[in-house]
């Protein structure tokens, strides 16, 4: 015989709290940070090694993210640089702390990303 899962009310009650609270701080505007700085970051950090010199991504140790222009949240980013998934090195506060991740993250968004197929040479359409 099965047992229930006595878990899933709970969990079911934490979606829904995390589902309700999401949306307040998904509207306030991520803080300013240093693009100069977060190049600087990006670069002394080791973070080219995988993602590229631009944030364009690649295949270094399997698919590496593009970060140029990332659609990720400021907090997400945040996540995933001090829990990262993959193979990527974590960056606690201790030693990256909140203000260089924002340096880091405005470093990606000032990146223009993706070039659409349409922007490209006629000659690499074919």
């Amino acid at each position: 015989m099965m047992t229930p899962n006595l878990f899933l009310p709970l969990r079911a009650a934490l979606l829904l709290a995390a589902m309700t609270i999401a949306p307040a701080f998904a509207d306030q505007p991520a803080p300013k940070g240093d693009a100069a700085h977060g190049k600087e970051l990006f670069l002394k950090i080791g973070c080219f090694e995988c993602h590229g010199r631009v944030g364009e991504g690649g295949g270094f140790l399997g698919p590496v993210p593009t970060l140029a222009h990332t659609s990720l949240p400021l907090d997400a980013f945040t996540m995933q640089l001090r829990q990262p998934a993959n193979n990527m090195p974590a960056y606690v506060a201790s030693v990256l702390p909140d203000t260089d991740v924002a340096d880091l993250f405005a470093y990606v968004q000032s990146l223009p990303g993706p070039l659409a197929a349409d922007a490209l040479p006629e000659i690499l359409k074919h």
